[in-house]
């Protein structure tokens, strides 16, 4: 494919018109340092997604976009059903349905000054944490299949959280259509012991004060002040999510072109959302979507029992949980006309704006908490949906900073024991099994997350909220 190229059409937003075999326009949001920034790989992602069949609209990328596995991450592509439109599994990545949940504690950092090292020993050592990190839930396949179909409402059921942290996560806790028998053996066998894991790479639970807020109506809405301390969760699926991604984007691959689709990158594998392995990998995908908020609620519960120990009459209670590698069917505006999509959000989240049904109560006013991660020693943020991002893109915000440098890059230019000490001088304590890991997740080998969110929030996807600063760190 030739070089993409680029037209401004907004302050924030950029058009790679149609070209080759394009069905629709590429969209980039971003100012001009981050489309500076974004790689000539990176555009060429965007565009091959705009080549799939069905594709709506536009293939979009957030602010937050780098190269990623056939799509780019930070990546947002709409498929209708009944026009040929495909499901892509590289379009969902391997980690499905990795998210942030993020809970109050009610305390704020003067409260944990004088136990701050030993809430973070403590954090560590029950917190499992690292590749191939295990736990003591082990799981029969029977109770599996449970999990899978159940989800966070699965984990309550068991003893982990209450019915209330349902009410604060996408999709109620668990998604409908899972169909753990089409989630092979050897998936489930990798996940049988690694449930209420952290996992590796980019997954961590920071300890976080809010430095700042911006909309004091919403901010209040949320139940954010100035000074508070946060826990977020960063994790997804685990070892079932990559093996699902493993199993089906090989048989995708192979099957597409049966189907009449030119696959512009065999990582883009993709069959028609309508055909039998269509239908197999959405039931996979969704048990795997269940799997990630089971783990996250079964951590949850850890975390509070934590806290139980060190501040008896804390209440952890729900904000909100996310998640970002998903394919997800919704209703959607086309042209004045409501229609029910097939929206891939890969590296980008959901950002539904005021009055949407699926928001609760709460919310409902305010639009939904869009939660974006930072990396370590850097922001997290808090955002809301807008009523904007319905028609710029689906109603969908970017995720978290997006790497601006390869893993391999980072362990060349850092160390993890120097990261620990200069981190330590900003009095963040990082706890981590892996000095390489955390080379590799070296803050500065992120783009820099407040620009990301200007960008978002400028661009009218999403409102600022509130900023987090990280205080203590379990990286995993």
């Amino acid at each position: 494919m030739a070089k993409p190229q680029l037209k401004q059409i907004g302050e924030y937003c950029w058009q790679i018109e149609p070209f080759g075999k394009m069905n629709v326009p590429g969209v980039i949001f971003a100012d001009h340092n981050l489309i500076n920034d974004i790689d000539e790989k990176t555009m060429s992602q965007v565009c091959n997604v705009a080549a799939l069949p069905g594709i709506v609209k536009a293939s979009f990328a957030m602010p937050d976009a780098h190269m990623g596995y056939g799509f780019p991450i930070g990546g947002v592509a709409a498929f209708d059903p009944e026009d040929g439109g495909v499901i892509s599994g590289g379009g969902v990545g391997f980690d499905i349905a990795c998210g942030v949940r993020t809970f109050h504690t009610g305390l704020t950092e003067e409260d944990i000054n004088s136990v701050k090292e030993k809430l973070a020993e403590s954090l560590f050592r029950d917190i499992p944490a690292g590749v191939g990190s295990t736990g003591n839930i082990n799981l029969s396949t029977a109770q599996l299949d449970n999990m899978l179909a159940g989800g966070a409402a699965w984990a309550v059921e068991k003893g982990f959280g209450t019915k209330e942290d349902l009410n604060f996560i996408e999709e109620g806790g668990f998604v409908k259509g899972a169909n753990p028998s089409k989630v092979s053996s050897q998936a489930k066998r990798r996940q049988q012991e690694q449930m209420g894991t952290l996992g590796s790479g980019n997954h961590y639970l920071e300890i976080q004060k809010v430095a700042d807020t911006y909309d004091s109506q919403i901010a209040e809405g949320f139940g954010l002040k100035k000074g508070d301390l946060l826990v977020s969760i960063h994790c997804g699926s685990r070892g079932l999510g990559h093996q699902i991604g493993t199993d089906f984007l090989r048989e995708m691959a192979s099957q597409a072109a049966q189907y009449g689709i030119d696959l512009p990158d065999r990582e883009l594998a993709s069959v028609p959302i309508n055909s039998p392995l269509g239908a197999d990998y959405l039931g996979a995908m969704r048990s795997g979507i269940n799997c990630a908020l089971a783990n996250r609620q079964i951590l949850t519960e850890l975390v509070r029992r934590v806290f139980a120990k060190i501040f008896p009459k804390a209440q952890l209670n729900m904000l909100y949980d996310v998640s970002h590698n998903t394919a997800k069917m919704e209703e959607h505006n086309v042209n004045g006309k409501m229609k029910q999509l097939l929206i891939h959000r890969k590296g980008a989240t959901r950002s539904f704006g005021p009055g949407s049904i699926d928001l609760p109560p709460r919310y409902k006013s305010f639009g939904q908490p869009v939660l974006i991660g930072g990396s370590m020693g850097t922001s997290s943020y808090i955002l809301a949906g807008t009523s904007e991002s319905e028609n710029l893109a689906f109603s969908s915000a970017c995720h978290g900073a997006g790497r601006s440098m390869s893993r391999t890059a980072a362990t060349k230019k850092w160390q993890g024991s120097q990261i620990v000490k200069d981190l330590a001088q900003r009095k963040i304590i990082i706890k981590s099994r892996s000095m390489r890991g955390l080379a590799e997740e070296a803050p500065d080998a992120y783009k820099n997350v407040s620009a990301v969110v200007e960008a978002t929030a400028n661009a009218g996807l999403a409102k600022k909220v509130a900023k987090l600063l990280p205080i203590i760190c379990v990286k995993g």
